[in-house]
């Protein structure tokens, strides 16, 4: 309750135990087993911050803060209480506070999304619980990406620039390192499993802009930021690492403050002891760093948890108020965890600290915050006091009521895609293939005019050898039909010499026949006559012509 400008806990038999609004942002701690009033503690803190104008930021985890948006009953054990810690004569009544509810979902509040480049290779790797090796070839991706101007927005840009470098691994190689396949297959692999987690809605735009948080109600209310994780919780590594980057976010995005007379924005992380189970030692260096360094910003972040031993002694030590509900310590080691508990607080003389923590009834809590002076003040053990609103959860009726007339709803339901690296790759893509396929079919073209050239070429061969040819058969008919006509002309000179050779040959015969016949027949006359008389003359002559002809016939010849 915002009660004379600071914010009133709650009332022992002595006194009323404040936070005070200037130390508000020295950060705290809400703890206590199950059940014993850790969330009532939560939303009397969160109503006052919200009263003094102080903008909220919570988980609700079991779905029993979404009440904050109306007011409490008048009957109940809250007026009781009311009535027993005698609040409203300090006038305290029921009232309701400006809430927006969100959901990574989508489902029970406005989409709160984020992109990938928002979230960074560091959270990321938690997200995705990858080994140092590949959180390292994870980074160098994130680096390749910036040094290209390829924007990653959502889930399948991270997809597509894994695919990318894995095919351009030993491009590269050279200048980022060697990034084995298997490693960068494992990361996608990872990456698909975070999408069916929920990652595919979770990453994305419209991504949340954290002004949009800076809000006051026309009453001068802090406006209340409730995002719904009854689903998220499910994913341990994811709820916690996406609350580490909501106090990332808001110390970036925040300027210097200084000290101030209250807190800029208050932020409550229930269930912290997830945020730092799995953590690394360079995660938990981080967390550590931006605990310590947000304060300056004007951010107070109060850690909600079953256990003090849940929270790392380094960020322990930076809990300026400390609210201790009761411990259960039934076996040595939860009585070791109570002891510590004990002896973190300022000791008061009027009570043991130890017995007071295991003994504390349910609203009940040890109590030790920061003085005006930033001195921590002795522990108190009071009753805290009820909350102004309604206790428990929300219809889902008033729930989507108040999520569709929300201020906020038409800019974060309208769901953006802009060309980011998915998109850019993708026509890098197809423009490679483009000009692969134009630089195949030049090819072909260019092999199909090779291959023309060659038949035409070949084909003007077989031309040029064929016209070689008939020139060459031309040639050799000629030279046959020459060598025909030499051959007929010299045959013919022959015949004719031969005509001429049986010509002669015959008129030498005839005149040879005819001298030899005439001599033969004179001298056959002759002989005849001097044998046979004018009868032996005939007949000599006869034959003596005959022998004549075939004496000059046989010379002839020979």
């Amino acid at each position: 309750m915002f009660y004379q400008e600071k914010i009133w806990l709650g009332s022992s038999e002595e006194k009323k135990v404040f936070l005070y609004p200037q130390m508000a942002n020295r950060h705290g701690m809400i703890a206590g087993a199950t059940g014993t009033g850790k969330t009532v503690t939560l939303k009397v803190m969160a109503e006052s911050f919200s009263s003094m104008g102080v903008p909220v930021f919570m988980a609700d985890v079991k779905g029993d803060l979404a009440g904050l948006c109306r007011p409490g009953e008048e009957e109940g054990s809250a007026r009781e209480r009311a009535e027993q810690l005698g609040l409203f004569q300090e006038g305290f009544d029921f009232t309701s506070y400006p809430v927006t509810f969100w959901d990574i979902y989508g489902k029970k509040g406005l989409p709160l999304r984020t992109t990938i480049s928002e979230m960074g290779p560091l959270l990321l790797s938690r997200i995705l619980e990858l080994n140092e090796t590949q959180s390292d070839i994870l980074t160098i991706i994130f680096k390749i990406a910036d040094d290209e101007g390829l924007l990653l927005l959502d889930t399948k840009d991270l997809k597509s620039m894994i695919q990318y470098v894995a095919d351009n691994n030993k491009e590269y190689a050279l200048e980022y390192g060697n990034m084995a396949k298997q490693s960068l297959t494992a990361i996608l692999r990872a990456v698909v499993a975070l999408e069916a987690e929920g990652g595919e809605e979770f990453f994305g735009e419209t991504a949340l802009n954290i002004t949009d948080w800076f809000s006051t109600s026309y009453e001068g209310k802090g406006s209340i930021q409730i995002l719904d994780c009854q689903t998220l919780i499910n994913n341990p590594t994811m709820y916690s690492t996406f609350m580490l980057w909501m106090m990332s976010e808001l110390f970036e995005a925040l300027p210097e403050a200084g000290d101030r007379d209250r807190p800029r924005m208050v932020f409550f992380f229930d269930e912290a002891h997830l945020l730092f189970d799995t953590a690394s030692k360079s995660l938990l260096s981080k967390i550590e760093q931006v605990v310590k360094l947000i304060r300056s910003k004007g951010v107070g972040i109060y850690f909600i948890t079953q256990n003090p031993k849940d929270i790392p002694e380094g960020i322990m030590g930076q809990l300026g108020c400390k609210v201790q509900h009761a411990l259960r310590a039934y076996t040595p080691s939860e009585q070791k965890a109570a002891k510590a508990a004990a002896m973190s607080f300022r000791e008061n003389p009027d009570f043991d600290t130890f017995e007071a923590i295991t003994a504390l009834g349910i609203g009940e809590a040890l109590v030790s915050v920061l003085d005006e002076e930033g001195i921590p003040t002795v522990v108190q053990r009071c009753k805290i006091l009820p909350p102004q609103s309604q206790m428990g959860a929300l219809s889902e009726v008033i729930r989507e009521d108040e999520i569709i007339n929300h201020l906020l709803y038409p800019k974060y339901t309208q769901e953006l895609d802009r060309e980011s690296a998915y998109e850019i790759l993708v026509k890098r893509v197809v423009k490679e293939q483009e000009e692969e396929a134009a630089l195949k079919q030049q090819k072909e073209e260019e092999k199909a005019a090779l291959k023309r050239e060659k038949e035409r070429e070949k084909e003007e061969k077989k031309r040029l050898e064929a016209e070689e040819k008939e020139l060459e058969k031309q040639k050799l008919a000629k030279e046959r039909e020459a060598l025909k006509k030499q051959e007929a002309a010299k045959k013919a000179e022959e015949r004719e010499e031969k005509a001429k050779e049986r010509r002669r040959n015959t008129a030498i015969k005839r005149v040879a026949s005819a001298a030899t016949g005439t001599i033969g027949s004179e001298i056959g006359n002759q002989l005849g006559e001097s044998v046979g008389g004018k009868f032996g003359k005939k007949l000599g002559g006869n034959v003596g012509a005959s022998i004549g002809r075939g004496i000059l016939s046989n010379l002839f010849r020979l």
